[in-house]
């Protein structure tokens, strides 16, 4: 194992994500962690240098689309249920002084 993670790492790591580890619990999560770090470093070692980036593993294109007006106006419509109009508006009971 390359990476070796330390008790003050671990118990920092602890504070940051609100865990109360056992000992035993810490050792596991410390391991794991090696492990995890260890796998990276291998990543690492690959040639990656024909490889395009990309931010995503699946082809995605632009999927937005003009915003163009569909239902029309029905401003009528919709105030027809109001039990008050005022100026083309609805009107309710002042809440505030």
């Amino acid at each position: 194992m390359a990476n070796i993670i330390s008790d003050e790492t671990m118990e920092y790591v602890g504070i940051l994500a609100k865990l109360e580890l056992s000992d035993a619990e810490t050792e596991a999560a410390k391991r794991d962690m090696g492990r995890m770090l260890d796998y990276i470093d291998k990543l690492n070692e690959l040639d990656t240098s024909g490889v395009e980036p990309m931010s995503h593993v699946f082809p995605v294109s632009n999927v937005f689309r003009e915003d163009v007006v569909e239902n029309g106006d029905e401003h009528e419509k919709m105030l027809a249920n109001a039990p008050k109009v005022k100026d083309g508006m609805y009107q309710v009971p002042k809440t505030v002084e």
